[in-house]
């Protein structure tokens, strides 16, 4: 199969990329400059504009582009950016492929469970509706941007994603060295929901969504059992056998990331009811399982 790919140099892009080509399928990567290969496609989310000739023949596109939420304080510059990077690169990206003579059959847009905002305590699956908050407001606009692939006919899928426990990046990342270290600790209260996922079992509900016909709409790639901070910070202790006894208080914690803060601190506890229904089994169902598996 013939697969198109943004963001293919991210934590999530790369581990999908290798598992794609390990079993024989041709990548075809978007790049924001002048294509410089036959596996490159020029795009430039900001300009609207997708060579389209290069996404001739392609049989699936995997959305996976956008800025990191975490990568910067929220200022309003940098929220513009987080916005920006996500619905009008979806935006372009959709108008294209609805454009093509042929278009693929499948987009697999990459999204997050930021849609349900705080939840607390509340279990939720795909039928919940959108919560408040900033990043909420992003992955509706976000989802709604598709709009052009979904009318021209392209199954399209929402893979609303959890926090993706891997070593090699993403906000687990940042935490595998601080509880090596020795302190590591709950943040703030400890008692709000993470909704977890291993590296391993994303890359594999992503090549389910996109290998399962049936699954359009929005999709949650979570573990089953979502867990508090506190357990997390117990599971880190206990697999990487380190002490785990500096907690870190809320004001502190707004003190650094600011508006983001409210979002590291919220709890969300989100159930991937339709993976599940469709036949998906996790291998790493557990934290303490998943936390071993990143950690070699």
């Amino acid at each position: 199969m013939r697969i198109a790919i943004t963001g293919s140099t991210g934590l999530i892009g790369t581990a999908l990329g290798r598992s794609l080509r390990a079993d024989g399928h041709e990548l075809v990567r978007l790049v924001r400059r002048p294509a410089r290969s036959g596996d490159e496609v020029e795009w430039d989310p900001r300009r609207q504009y997708v060579d389209t000739a290069g996404l001739a023949g392609c049989e699936a596109v995997v959305h996976l582009a956008g800025a990191g939420v975490g990568d910067h304080r929220w200022t309003d510059a940098y929220k513009k950016e987080i916005r920006d990077s996500r619905v009008l690169g979806t935006a372009a990206l959709a108008e294209a492929l609805a454009s093509l003579d042929v278009p693929p059959e499948v987009l697999l847009c990459g999204t997050a469970i930021g849609y349900y905002g705080d939840t607390g305590t509340r279990a939720v699956d795909e039928e919940a509706p959108p919560g408040d908050g900033f990043l909420a407001e992003v992955c509706v606009e976000w989802e709604e941007a598709a709009a052009a692939a979904q009318e021209a006919g392209i199954r399209t899928v929402f893979a609303r994603t959890g926090l993706v426990v891997a070593r090699g990046g993403g906000a687990w990342g940042r935490l595998f060295p601080i509880f090596r270290a020795g302190v590591g600790g709950r943040l703030g209260s400890g008692r709000q929901y993470w909704s977890f996922i291993s590296q391993h079992d994303h890359t594999a509900a992503l090549r389910h969504l996109l290998e399962t016909p049936e699954l359009s709409g929005p999709v949650n790639l979570t573990a089953p059992d979502p867990v508090t901070n506190r357990e997390v910070t117990a599971a880190m202790a206990r697999v990487l056998r380190r002490p785990a006894l500096l907690p870190v208080p809320a004001p502190a914690i707004r003190l650094v990331l600011g508006e983001f803060a409210e979002d590291v601190l919220g709890s969300q506890r989100v159930l991937p009811r339709r993976l599940l229904d469709s036949g998906f089994r996790f291998a790493f169902p557990g934290i303490h399982e998943a936390i071993r598996a990143a950690a070699g």
